[in-house]
C-alpha cells in the first residue's frame, strides 16, 4: 500500500477536536463580588437563629457566626473556584480574624474610656484644681501641669544623654569592650519594671533629703531612667541607617570626625531621632508607680519641680479610683474624675504619637529631585 506524498504548497488541515485549547478553559469560574458579604450574612443569620433558640448571649452569636463563615466560605469557594482559591480565601479569613481579635481590646478600652470620661470634660474640669474641694467638684488642671513639667524635665535629662550614648556606640565604640558593656546595660534597662526606677529615685533622694521625700524632680529622674534606653536604641538604629558614603565623603574633604557627626550624620538622622524621643515621652507619660513613690500627690498647682510634691494624671487616676467616698455622691464624683483624667491622658499620648509622625516626616531627608 503506497502513500501519496503531501504537496508542500497545500496547507495542513487538522481536526478541531484535537485542539486542547478548545476544550480546556483558560480561567476557572469566579465567585461574584457579593459572595463574601452574602456568606457573612447567611452565617451570622443562621447563628442568630440558633442563638435565639438556645438563648445564648451576644458573644455566642458572634463566635458561632464566625465558625459558620470560616467553614462555609472556603467550602463554597472550593466547589466553584477550586482548592487553590479556597485555600487562599481561608488564609485571608484567618488573617482578618486575627486582626479583628487584636483590635477588640483597643476598641473596647477606647470606647469605655470615651463613654465614661466624656461627660466629665467640662471647662471647669479642665481649668481648675482641687484646692479646698471636698467630694463633688474640682478639676484636673494641677495634674495636667504636673504631668507636663515632670515629663519635660525627664525629656531634658534623657534625650541628650541618650543621643550621646548612641553616637558613641555607632561612631566611636565599633564593638569594643566598653561599647559591649554599654549595649548590655541598655538592654537590661529597657526591660526593668517602672517600680524599680521609682525605688532608685526614692533611695537617691532619701540620701539627700531624708526619709520618704516627696519631690517632683525625683519623679523626673525616675522617668528618665525609663526613657534613656528607649532614646539610645532608637537613635542608634537611626544613626546606623546613615549611608557610609556620606561619612567617607566628609573624610575625603578633610572634615574632622566631630564635625562630620554634627554636620552630616546627626542632621541626616534628625527625623528618626526626634520621632524616637517623642515616642519615648509618650511611653513614660502614663507611668504611675515611680511617680506615686517619689513625686507624691497634691491637690493644688505646683510649678516648681524642686519644691515639694506635684500631682500627675496617672497618680490622680489611681488616687481617685481607689480612695473611698464618705457619701455615695462623693464616690461617684471621684470615679467620674478618674475616667475624665484617663480620657485626657489618652488624648495627650495620642497627640504625642501623631506629633512624632509629623515631625519625623518633616525632618526626614528629602530624596526627590
Amino acid at each position: 500500500m503506497t502513500q501519496t506524498p503531501h504537496d508542500p504548497h497545500e496547507p495542513f488541515h487538522t481536526d478541531p477536536s484535537s485542539d486542547l485549547s478548545s476544550h480546556v478553559p483558560l480561567t476557572k469560574p469566579q465567585l461574584p463580588a457579593i459572595a463574601v458579604p452574602l456568606a457573612a450574612a447567611v452565617a451570622w443569620g443562621l447563628s442568630g437563629l440558633i442563638s435565639l433558640f438556645m438563648e445564648w448571649p451576644v458573644a455566642g452569636w458572634v463566635v458561632l457566626g464566625w465558625v459558620f463563615f470560616v467553614l462555609g466560605m472556603p467550602a463554597w469557594a472550593n466547589a466553584v473556584e477550586g482548592r487553590r482559591k479556597a485555600t487562599d480565601r481561608l488564609i485571608t479569613t484567618m488573617v482578618w480574624t486575627t486582626f479583628a481579635v487584636a483590635m477588640m481590646p483597643l476598641v473596647a478600652v477606647s470606647w469605655t474610656v470615651i463613654e465614661r470620661g466624656a461627660p466629665a470634660l467640662t471647662v471647669e474640669f479642665l481649668t481648675s484644681d482641687q484646692s479646698g474641694v471636698i467630694g463633688v467638684g474640682g478639676g484636673i488642671l494641677h495634674a495636667i501641669i504636673g504631668t507636663a513639667i515632670i515629663t519635660l524635665v525627664a525629656t531634658l535629662i534623657s534625650v541628650p544623654v541618650g543621643i550621646m550614648a548612641a553616637v558613641y556606640l555607632v561612631e566611636y565604640g565599633k564593638g569594643n569592650r566598653l561599647a559591649r558593656v554599654l549595649t548590655f546595660l541598655v538592654d537590661v534597662m529597657t526591660g526593668i519594671p517602672s517600680i524599680v526606677a521609682g525605688l532608685f529615685a526614692l533611695a537617691l533622694f532619701t540620701l539627700l533629703l531624708g526619709p520618704l521625700p516627696r519631690i517632683a524632680i525625683g519623679g523626673s529622674i525616675a522617668l528618665s531612667v525609663l526613657m534613656i534606653p528607649i532614646v539610645v536604641r532608637s537613635t542608634e538604629e537611626m544613626l546606623k541607617l546613615v549611608p557610609d558614603e556620606l561619612r567617607e565623603g566628609a573624610y575625603a574633604l578633610g572634615v574632622p570626625k566631630w564635625r562630620m557627626i554634627t554636620k552630616v550624620v546627626l542632621p541626616t538622622a534628625l527625623g528618626g531621632i526626634i520621632t524616637g524621643a517623642t515616642l519615648a515621652v509618650a511611653r513614660v507619660a502614663g507611668e504611675t508607680a515611680p511617680l506615686l513613690l517619689i513625686a507624691g500627690t497634691l491637690r493644688s498647682i505646683n510649678t516648681n519641680p524642686f519644691d515639694g510634691a506635684m500631682q500627675t494624671l496617672p497618680v490622680l487616676i489611681f488616687s481617685e479610683a481607689t480612695k473611698g467616698g464618705a457619701k455615695p455622691e462623693y464616690l461617684a464624683a471621684q470615679i467620674e474624675r478618674a475616667w475624665g483624667a484617663a480620657l485626657v491622658l489618652i488624648i495627650i499620648v495620642m497627640l504625642l504619637n501623631l506629633l512624632a509622625r509629623v515631625v519625623g516626616s518633616f525632618f526626614s531627608p528629602k530624596t526627590g529631585r
